[in-house]
């Protein structure tokens, strides 16, 4: 059995409402959800949430809500591994079916496809892997960025490049921020994520938008509009 586990939690500070606030016209959730049926991989499509609202809004949509999050795991301090792992220990007593693979797909990322989804399921089946997850490559030379010290003056954090040519630094990749594919064991345990058992759907930055604050959001509809205009969402 494959699962995705979508996270929802009701309390979101830095912009109230966040999972089920309007992105062009939809519930950003929806999103999730969506992509969640497309890609036709999942045995089950489970929201984890504290709220009955956000609880409500994913059932209409198709997902599952067979539990509500504990008060726990659902503050600001609550991380995404303790979410799924008390969503992939309740799925265990609760079916008699093997979980052979668990995506988490974040809730309010409307820039993740299906392919994606297949893809990174295709990486974990195919290799001795534990995780994989999306990545993306940061689009200037790490090795040459600054930073500014106690009285304000620019130091670089690796001085020894300020002459390297960009072309012959070595790439760096960060998480996207979009999905993580595991397996029930690696999560449950507790295994590190961004380590040599793990490898990345490679995600093009343009493709690629936190949305933490408002003006993120406004950021992220334009590009949303843009890239579905180009036929690339």
């Amino acid at each position: 059995m494959r699962v995705c586990i979508i996270p929802a939690r009701g309390g979101s500070k830095r912009i109230p409402g966040k999972n089920l606030k309007s992105f062009i016209g939809r519930p950003i959730i929806a999103y999730a959800i969506e992509v969640a049926k497309k890609c036709a991989l999942f045995d089950r499509i489970i929201v984890s949430t504290d709220d009955n609202e956000i609880a409500a809004i994913a059932n209409e949509l198709g997902a599952e809500v067979p539990f509500i999050r504990p008060a726990s795991i659902s503050d600001d301090h609550a991380t995404t591994l303790d979410v799924i792992k008390h969503a992939i220990e309740w799925l265990q007593a609760d079916t008699d079916k093997t979980i052979e693979a668990v995506c988490c797909l974040y809730a309010t990322v409307p820039f993740t496809r299906a392919m994606d989804l297949v893809e990174g399921l295709a990486l974990l089946e195919s290799h001795n892997t534990q995780y994989t997850f999306a990545a993306t490559r940061f689009s200037f030379p790490i090795q040459r960025s600054i930073r500014l010290n106690k009285d304000e003056n620019v130091e670089m954090f690796w001085p020894e490049h300020f002459s390297t040519r960009s072309q012959d630094l070595e790439p760096a990749y960060h998480d996207a921020g979009m999905f993580y594919w595991g397996r029930p064991d690696a999560f449950l345990s507790g295994l590190p994520i961004f380590a040599p058992h793990s490898k990345v759907v490679q995600i093009p930055h343009y493709r690629v938008q936190d949305i933490d604050e408002p003006d993120d959001w406004i950021r992220a509809e334009m590009l949303y509009q843009i890239l579905s205009q180009r036929g690339e969402l």
